[in-house]
This record gives C-alpha cells, sequence and structure tokens, in this order.
C-alpha cells in the first residue's frame, strides 16, 4: 500500500495520469478504509505509515503511552502532568537560617509532604524536636499550630471541648443566650486545623505522654479529615490536609498500626562539628577559643557515667548564653565549673559529677 501511494508523487511526466491513477486507485480503497475504522490494528497501522519523518516510529506501546503523555497528546493530563505536579518540584524541605538540618532530616521531612502524612520524630529531649516543626511551618510560610499533649489528653479535645461550665455560669447570672450552643463550643488545635481557610503546620508535642489508645484514635481522625460537633450537628470538613508533626521522647512504645501511617525520623544527637555550627547560629561571633572549651567541657560531660538526664543541645546553648552574658572568656573542667546548673538539673547528676572529677564514686551516708 505504501508504494502506491508514493506512486503518484514520483510520476511528473502527467498530471493527468497521475489524477486518473490516484482517483482509480482511491476508489476501490474505499471499502477497505471503512471496514478498517472497525478494526483496531488496521487503523493504527494506516496512522503509523503515513506518521511525519520528523516522528521516529515506536514498536513499544509502553514507549508509545510515555511518549504521548509526556508531550500532552490527546488531553496530556495523565501520567507527565501528574509527575510534574509532584509538591517536591513546588517545595524542598532545607532547613532554615535558625534551624540547621541534614540529608536524613531533609528527606524525611520531603517524604511526609509528598505522602501526606504525619511525621513522627523521635529523639532525646533538647534535640530539636519542637523547633522542627517550627522551621517547617516558617520555610512553607504557613501558620503553626501546637497541641501539647497531657497524660489526660484525648483525641476528642483535639478536635472541640464543649463548654458546659461556662453555659452554666451564663445560664446562672444572665448572661448572653445559653439557647445557642454554638456560643459555648471550642475547637481544639486538630479543629482548628480542619477549619482553617489555609494549608497549617500542626504540631502534636509528647505523644508518649498520652494514654495508649491516644494514637489510634488519633490517626482515625486524621484519615476521616472531618468530624461532627454533637451536640449542634454541624460538620467540619478539612478544607487542607494539615501538616502534621508528632514528637515523641520515647517514654512509650506506640502501636504499629500508628506508627504504620506514619512517616519516622530518629533525631540523632549531634557530633562535635554540626555541634558548634548549631552554637555559631544562635551565638554569632563567639570567640573560637571559648567555643571549643565549652564544647570540650559539655561532651565530656555527657560522657560520664551515672547520669540520669545528659544536657542537651539546648542547655548547651543557655549554658554558653550565660557564659557570654557574664563576660566569661575561658571554661574548663573542674568543680568550679561555672553555671552547672545550665547543664546538670538533678541532684544525683551533680552528685555523679562531683565523684567523677574526684575520680571515683564517693559513697555517702
Amino acid at each position: 500500500m505504501a508504494a502506491a501511494c508514493c506512486e503518484p508523487e514520483a510520476d511528473t511526466e502527467s498530471e493527468a495520469d497521475s489524477e486518473s491513477d490516484s482517483e482509480s486507485e482511491s476508489e476501490p480503497e474505499a471499502e477497505p478504509e471503512s471496514e478498517s475504522e472497525a478494526e483496531t490494528e488496521t487503523e493504527t497501522e494506516a496512522e503509523t505509515e503515513f506518521k511525519p519523518a520528523s516522528e521516529p516510529r515506536s514498536t513499544n506501546p509502553a514507549s508509545a503511552v510515555r511518549a504521548h503523555s509526556a508531550i500532552g497528546v490527546r488531553g496530556g493530563a495523565a501520567v507527565g502532568s501528574a509527575r510534574m505536579s509532584s509538591p517536591l518540584d513546588r517545595f524542598r524541605f532545607r532547613g532554615t537560617p535558625t534551624y540547621l538540618t541534614d540529608e536524613a532530616l531533609e528527606a524525611a521531612v520531603d517524604c511526609a509532604l509528598v505522602l501526606e502524612r504525619p511525621l513522627l520524630v523521635r529523639g532525646e529531649p533538647g534535640t530539636g524536636k519542637t523547633r522542627l516543626a517550627e522551621a517547617i511551618a516558617e520555610a512553607l510560610g504557613a501558620p503553626l499550630l501546637r497541641w501539647h499533649v497531657k497524660s489526660t489528653s484525648r483525641a476528642q479535645d483535639g478536635l472541640y471541648v464543649y463548654d458546659t461550665v461556662q453555659r452554666l455560669y451564663d445560664s446562672r447570672f444572665g448572661d448572653g443566650d445559653v439557647r445557642d450552643i454554638e456560643r459555648y463550643i471550642r475547637l481544639g488545635p486538630l479543629g482548628q486545623a480542619f477549619a482553617s481557610p489555609e494549608r497549617v503546620v500542626l504540631l502534636i508535642d509528647e505523644i508518649d505522654k498520652a494514654d495508649i489508645e491516644f494514637p489510634n484514635d488519633l490517626l482515625h481522625e486524621l484519615d476521616r479529615m472531618q468530624f461532627t460537633i454533637l451536640e449542634t450537628g454541624r460538620q467540619v470538613v478539612a478544607r487542607h490536609r494539615p501538616v502534621v508533626v508528632i514528637t515523641s521522647n520515647a517514654e512509650k512504645e506506640l502501636p504499629d498500626a500508628f506508627l504504620r501511617r506514619c512517616v519516622f525520623h530518629f533525631l540523632a544527637f549531634p557530633d562535635r562539628e554540626r555541634m558548634r555550627r548549631i552554637v555559631e547560629v544562635h551565638h554569632p561571633g563567639l570567640d573560637d577559643r571559648l567555643v571549643e572549651q565549652a564544647l570540650d567541657a559539655f561532651y565530656a560531660i555527657r560522657d560520664m557515667q551515672r547520669l540520669r538526664k545528659r544536657p542537651s543541645t539546648s542547655e548547651l546553648v543557655d549554658w554558653i548564653g550565660v557564659l557570654r552574658a557574664a563576660g566569661i572568656a575561658s571554661v574548663e573542667l573542674s568543680s568550679k565549673l561555672p553555671f552547672l546548673g545550665a547543664l546538670l538539673k538533678r541532684e544525683q547528676d551533680l552528685e555523679a559529677f562531683a565523684d567523677a572529677l574526684a575520680g571515683g564514686r564517693r559513697w555517702r551516708s
């Protein structure tokens, strides 16, 4: 068929003969073309044979589909556009000027944003778990809502609270219309995140302080992204899925079902080089000699035995701030270490510090 189509173009001796030949050839082919419209394979072959030379012919159906989706053929909104609209193409977390990160932490944040799942951050106290949520909110330019979990916290409290005490007070003293129950509904942090007209960052701090059922109840509400206020019948549906950052001090094991729905990251304690960078961020222009001496004393204290609570990053930053404010130019690890209470917060740890400097454990009556 291809050869027959090319003959009229090559024959230039007689235009009348070529026209008559093309008409005679096109008339008998009219019926096969109408029959080929019902047959997919014949139609595909016809499109391929008349394809311009600038578009190479592909014999792989899968590659043809990818090519069509990538260049936007036939609407072009399938595979190619879905990849182009990835959240990572619009935003990648790289920390902030006051919050230093590493590649592992940045990857965990990006993963949570793409999957739209809560980011569970574990680490010892003072390693910057809470400040991570603040840094994400600052990088996204989004509001930050905080929910500090207590031992008595329930997932329901995060949605809303019905202030019956205030309603009873108003009914007794005649303040306001007590029939309007909506006046006594107080949205919790999670409820505020759902009702917000813009995307927010929600910090759920120290989740392991709550009851064992709290994490599963919390995830149930996050999966539904809506709730109903039973007292009024009003339904609150989230307009935007919040960016949820959950912190844990590893005081309690969390349920497997909860862990399965989270993106997990462990904030390891900073090494010396990264700790120096953190100190420079919080105390710019500090004398290098004082920084090195403070780091020597700090890591020596952390390596001491019998400490129940080792000093953390935030306590080091506070300690150096006090040293700087007092005008102290140098420090050394001794029994006269200034402002030791900024690093050690337990009586047993102060005793362990004294014993370590004395060269052994001192038994007291």
